[in-house]
């Protein structure tokens, strides 16, 4: 049997016990865009979430103070780019405030619905926007995958203890 430390100790519900808790929780990386007004938006997303196979659905997290959330809001497709672990700087660009995420080095262009279409990853989607849900500070997006591209090579960037890392065998 296997025993928990500290069970008789436990730490009452709050946003540090929430991110301590998920700082042990590793998760693929991946860039969320859409097309804004001000041009293309995206932010780096760990919370992405396969839905329902039929028909396609995923869901990511987005905060309502975020940045792109303003274009997140009103647009009606968005793509979803699964990172590969050669493209940690990538994930670091899109995950900083006040950054030109579109600008050199990062290699993009615009795609089907107008959605920014990042190069070089392991797979992407576009996605037509079906529902924003309320959840705190932020907003659950589901969105059915209309078209997509699974065919690029390596192997996934994940997110683990506030660091990116490969995937080891």
């Amino acid at each position: 049997m296997t025993v928990t430390p500290d069970l008789a100790a436990p730490r009452p519900a709050a946003d540090d016990l929430l991110r301590s808790v998920f700082r042990r929780h590793a998760a693929g990386v991946a860039v969320i865009t859409a097309r804004g007004p001000g041009g293309p938006a995206g932010f780096t997303a760990t919370s992405l979430t396969s839905v329902s196979a039929r028909p396609p659905l995923l869901s990511f997290g987005i905060g309502t103070g975020s940045s792109c959330w303003p274009a997140v809001s009103e647009a009606e497709h968005v793509g979803v780019h699964l990172l590969g672990e050669h493209q940690e700087e990538l994930a670091a660009t899109f995950a900083r405030s006040g950054a030109d995420r579109f600008a050199a080095p990062t290699s993009w262009r615009e795609g089907p619905e107008g959605v920014p279409v990042l190069d070089g990853v392991l797979a992407w989607l576009v996605c037509r926007v079906v529902g924003r849900v309320p959840a705190g500070d932020h907003r659950i997006v589901l969105a059915e995958v209309l078209l997509g591209d699974p065919a690029g090579t390596g192997r996934p960037l994940l997110y683990h203890q506030g660091r990116y890392r490969g995937l080891r065998d």
